[in-house]
């Protein structure tokens, strides 16, 4: 895609200048990234201060009791402009755009967002049990926050391919919080008796990829079906989860007696990043009456990418997917979405009956996001993402995306190039991570351990150079595993290999 002068500046600094500069073979640009985050802060506190002041103001005129109003009568309410779930949505019009905004976009965000907020600065804020505060969990008091949240989380679902009428999604704490959520959903849809009486009645079985992240043995864990139940589902030499070992497996639990819950698939492992056969899984979970879940939390954002998403194919079929901006997109932590084909599902399990809080809605859809959650107080997590997408636009991910992996190809490349080390990741590398041997004869040391120390003795060498990579244990002991991210410049990628060439010389 062509960038004209404008949408290039409102792209990540790094991403951008490492693209502009790739294209004319070009060195790495300079980056600009503090004065671009001084210019915006600037602009924000302007929009907030005036905000917080008109509180202040405010407050000796509560003494009287009545309808404030303007010198030409008109009434005039620093709490709140007070209206419906349909209308504020008509009011703000918050689209996400293809094309960035920047700077423009984000403050006119902000700007409705203060417009349409209950303020809690105000004296007159007496309904929750805490002030000066904007906690994003009934629509009563934080009715702005709450359409940035259902529109972002729809416009993620939809980019997903859930598309029905209230397809949807909600915030959670980080991705742990997604998975465990996802759990509780599952199981409090498919055997609903578990709402009210616990697990005593069922012994579950939840199946993940061996490769898959620990999360779901703590979601296990924390809701009463213990660690135990987790079956590790065999992998691919590419990381990915076997269908024909998934199916032998919740057959296997059948015949002991278990009743198979929850799926847990993949969309980037943590260490090689692998994507999951989604299709073929879903099939098996339709078979058995199963719950399939994705956990997109690190791959998820590759929906943003035309060159990418392919890899998402099936995702459509899943029940629950997590998906964590604050990974790929670089949006601030904590930034996680819990996505479904139908969020009244999510209601039904984990509504609980609090007449004092939620009050419901008149519309069949739900407005106060708490009552889909295992939360209570809730941050607005979703306005990160929303700002994200008004500044850059789709379009300006999808650049920042495929740079990054186009960052990981580089870094693969020049590795194997060196003939110091064997590359475990495949070509191209399914996501970010590169991950390799240190191997100066040409093949992987058969002693495990020799393998080790060299392996954290590069990373230790490494930091002294200026540079943080981590490691992984695998089949002939720990092995080098790097990350790139959108910001990563194409003089980071060649500096990193000198540094690992020079490193692994100094490693006995």
């Amino acid at each position: 895609m062509t960038m004209t002068a404008s949408q290039d500046h409102h792209v990540n600094g790094a991403a951008a200048d490492s693209l502009r500069k790739n294209a004319h073979n070009e060195p790495s640009a300079t980056l600009h990234r503090a004065e671009e985050l001084e210019d915006l802060l600037v602009a924000v506190r302007e929009l907030i201060i005036p905000f917080i002041r008109a509180a202040d103001e405010e407050a000796v005129r509560k003494e009287s009791g009545d309808i404030v109003t303007e010198s030409g009568g008109a009434s005039r309410n620093v709490l709140v402009d007070c209206h419906a779930p349909a209308q504020l949505a008509a009011k703000m019009q918050l689209v996400l755009p293809d094309e960035g905004q920047g700077k423009q976009g984000l403050l006119q965000l902000i700007q409705n967002i203060l417009q349409y907020s209950v303020n809690t600065w105000d004296q007159g804020f007496l309904d929750k049990l805490y002030s000066s505060n904007t906690p994003a969990h009934v629509y009563q008091v934080s009715p702005a926050l709450t359409i940035v949240e259902k529109t972002t989380s729809k416009a993620l679902a939809n980019l997903c391919g859930f598309t029905g009428p209230f397809a949807g999604g909600v915030t959670c704490q980080g991705g742990s919080a997604s998975n465990l959520t996802s759990l509780v959903v599952a199981r409090n849809t498919l055997y609903p008796d578990c709402k009210s009486s616990g697990t005593r009645n069922h012994d579950f079985a939840v199946f993940t990829s061996a490769h898959g992240h620990y999360s779901v043995e703590k979601a296990a864990m924390i809701t009463g079906m213990g660690a135990s139940c987790v079956v590790g589902v065999p992998t691919d030499d590419e990381g990915r989860m076997k269908p024909e070992a998934l199916r032998e497996l919740v057959v296997r639990a059948k015949e002991e007696g278990k009743t198979p819950l929850y799926v847990n698939c993949t969309a980037g492992t943590t260490v090689m990043g692998s994507f999951d056969p989604f299709e073929d899984i879903s099939g098996i979970c339709k078979e058995f009456g199963m719950w399939m879940h994705i956990d997109a939390s690190w791959g998820g954002p590759v929906i943003f990418s035309r060159n990418q998403k392919w890899k998402m194919k099936g995702s459509h079929l899943a029940d629950s997917l997590t998906i964590n901006p604050h990974k790929m997109m670089n949006a601030p932590v904590t930034c996680s979405f819990l996505l479904g084909p139908d969020m009244q599902v999510f209601n039904r399990a984990n509504s609980t009956s609090a007449g004092y809080l939620f009050h419901g809605s008149d519309d069949g859809d739900v407005w106060d996001m708490a009552d889909l959650t295992l939360q209570c107080g809730r941050r607005a997590d979703s306005l990160k993402v929303a700002l994200a997408w008004l500044y850059y636009g789709a379009d300006g991910f999808e650049r920042q995306i495929d740079h990054a992996f186009a960052m990981a190809s580089r870094l693969a490349q020049l590795v194997k190039e060196t003939g110091k080390f064997t590359v475990l990741s495949s070509d191209p590398p399914p996501c970010l991570q590169v991950c390799f041997y240190y191997a100066p004869e040409g093949r992987i040391d058969e002693d495990a351990d020799k393998n080790t120390r060299r392996t954290k003795a590069i990373v230790q060498k490494l930091i002294n150079r200026g540079f943080m990579t981590d490691y992984a244990p695998g089949d002939n002991g720990y092995f080098l595993r790097v990350v790139v991210n959108i910001q990563t410049l194409p003089g980071t990628i060649d500096g990193l290999v000198k540094a690992l060439v020079a490193a692994g010389e100094e490693t006995t």
